[in-house]
């Protein structure tokens, strides 16, 4: 009798990260360095191997759209916001949903912000 090891794929482990408030990166293995998970090769050296590592998800807005006019599927969350957040400690952007943004009042740029979860819209990010 054997085990069967069930190793996640990049997407599920970008999720789970995700849901617990961390950004899945991977560090270049030559050049070290840093890249969202879903490049393929180093935009430095080009080389293929990563390592993986966890970051905070917290940062700052960088910009976003306000959305009150939504595509299919997404018209019981008007407004929010496609968010922008820079990330501490990375010279790395990820993006994400960010509910009850009507205005741009609502949410200037800089704005402390955190990844909190991860649903059908995707990444979520709150108000710090």
């Amino acid at each position: 009798m054997y085990s069967k090891v069930c190793k996640m794929t990049v997407e599920e482990q970008l999720i789970e990260n995700a849901k617990n408030g961390k950004v899945l990166t991977h560090r270049c293995s030559s050049c070290s360095q840093l890249h969202l998970s879903t490049v393929y090769y180093c935009q430095k050296c080009g080389s293929k191997e990563f390592e993986d590592a966890i970051l905070d998800g917290v940062g700052s807005v960088a910009t976003y759209t306000v959305i009150t006019v939504p595509p299919a599927g997404f018209e019981k969350y008007v407004p929010y916001a496609f968010v922008v957040l820079q990330l501490d400690n990375a010279d790395l952007r990820i993006s994400g949903f960010m509910a009850n943004i009507a205005t741009p009042a609502d949410l200037p740029v800089g704005t402390r912000a955190k990844i909190t979860g991860f649903d059908e819209r995707g990444i979520i990010i709150e108000r710090q």
